[in-house]
């Protein structure tokens, strides 16, 4: 298929040649990826795109290891119990995404291999148009467009798409997949990949550096920063609700419950929790105390940030007997064995809370602090007149500076000049007598 032809006749078309170049040279190193020369792995090819949709590489790559170390292949996966499954996704979110990674794992280990084609695996478990083309073009190098958060915001400044996302995708697909080489088309896609991750940034991108900054129609109009248009999303209301935090003496263990398996956090487990509403009153929470016991509101709320809502939980926290049993549908997990639990980031926090609880911390006034009037007197007299005092003055006195005191060499007497030699006398002349003719008797 021809690129696409640059809407202003003076910008070159952009070139797959040209950022394969630039791929070559400057290709990142990743867990999941081959090196220049081998073979891709479909297994860590699949299992990496599902991990990070919606996720970064910083924190993916620890979870891909530990992952991979768990379920070495496609069938180990396919084999472990579900609940193992969720334990090890556990942190990732999107928590819909492990149940489908492990459904998927089954019907390709039932099959023997993935399918080669986008459309074959389209129709897999959890596997939609982008990650289908992914894989397709990297592991299978097929000539599939793979667009993804980094694709869309290269190509929309790269043609200066108007159009807001998500409405734009479809022209931003064509656009991609017009580009795609028949050669490398699994480089091609990491290139595109790579690109926007590190020189077509969101802020402040790299242009200088970027393989394509000729044919940039954004660059061009100095407009890049601007791209992709969206659609401003508005965010869902506050929702609040109490978590329940039951330890057992004797061996700390917690009380926990799974969650159903539709929904947020399906199957995911959890400490009891009311529902989540926006008016949702803490003083009332303790009906929906899971046993009773002596409940204690813990100071400082757990908050957390859903894509749809925020959430604030109130935590309470309740120590019990040995020989309590756990309600119907609920457990006792010893602390110890928590980390092998499905437990979300949010559940992880609350119970981080109950175990060291945070108060809230003070807000701060805005602006300057207003100075507070001087105090005033209970009862004012009236009658009497007013006396008026001085301020004093609000500069503060300076002491007047004594007189420095500078050695100078003191100037030797006689006797110290000339110690051996004996005292000079000088003459005295006598004095006239009067009357006398001025003659000596």
């Amino acid at each position: 298929m021809p690129a696409p032809e640059p809407s202003d006749p003076g910008l070159p078309p952009a070139r797959a040649a040209d950022l394969l170049a630039w791929y070559d040279r400057h290709r990142r190193v990743l867990p999941w990826r081959a090196l220049a020369g081998e073979t891709p792995d479909p297994y860590r090819v699949w299992l990496s795109e599902v991990m990070l949709q919606q996720t970064t590489i910083a924190a993916v790559r620890p979870y891909f290891e530990k992952f991979l170390a768990r379920f070495p292949d496609i069938e180990a996966l396919a084999a472990a119990p579900e609940e193992a499954v969720m334990s090890a996704w556990a942190g990732l979110g999107y928590y819909s995404r492990a149940r489908n990674l492990h459904a998927c794992a089954k019907a390709v280990a039932t099959a023997g291999s993935f399918p080669d084609t986008a459309e074959g695996l389209r129709k897999l478990p959890g596997i939609g148009a982008y990650t289908a083309g992914a894989i397709a073009a990297i592991a299978f190098d097929r000539a599939e467009a793979a667009v993804d958060g980094n694709v869309e915001r290269v190509m929309s400044r790269l043609y200066a798409v108007e159009a807001p996302l998500p409405g734009a995708r479809t022209e931003i697909r064509r656009l991609t997949q017009a580009l795609v080489p028949a050669e490398r088309p699994g480089d091609f896609a990491q290139a595109l990949m790579d690109l926007g991750a590190t020189i077509c940034t969101p802020k402040r991108p790299a242009c200088a550096l970027c393989p394509w900054l000729a044919p940039c129609h954004a660059r061009a109009a100095g407009t890049q920063e601007t791209f992709p248009r969206k659609i401003k999303a508005v965010k869902g209301a506050l929702r609040r609700g109490a978590a329940f935090v039951v330890v057992r003496a004797g061996d700390e263990a917690v009380l926990l419950r799974t969650r159903p398996p539709e929904g947020l956090l399906g199957n995911m487990a959890e400490p009891p929790t009311s529902a989540w509403e926006t008016e949702y009153d803490p003083a009332g929470a303790l009906l929906d105390a899971p046993l009773d016991a002596r409940w204690k509101r813990l100071p400082g709320l757990v908050r957390h940030g859903f894509t749809h809502f925020p959430l604030e939980l109130t935590v309470f926290l309740a120590r019990v007997a040995l020989n309590t049993s756990p309600p119907p549908g609920m457990r006792f997990t010893p602390r110890r064995d928590l980390p092998e639990e499905p437990l979300p980031g949010l559940m992880r926090k609350v119970l981080a809370h109950a175990f060291d609880p945070q108060p809230e911390p003070e807000k701060k006034p805005r602006g300057r602090p207003k100075k507070e009037p001087p105090p005033m007197p209970l009862l004012a007299v009236f009658d009497e007149p007013e006396v008026v005092v001085e301020p004093p003055p609000r500069f503060r006195p300076v002491p007047k500076p004594r007189p420095r005191t500078v050695d100078v060499p003191r100037e030797p007497d006689a006797d110290e000049m000339f110690p051996d030699e004996p005292p000079l006398e000088v003459p005295v002349p006598r004095r006239p007598v009067r009357g006398t003719g001025g003659r000596r008797r």
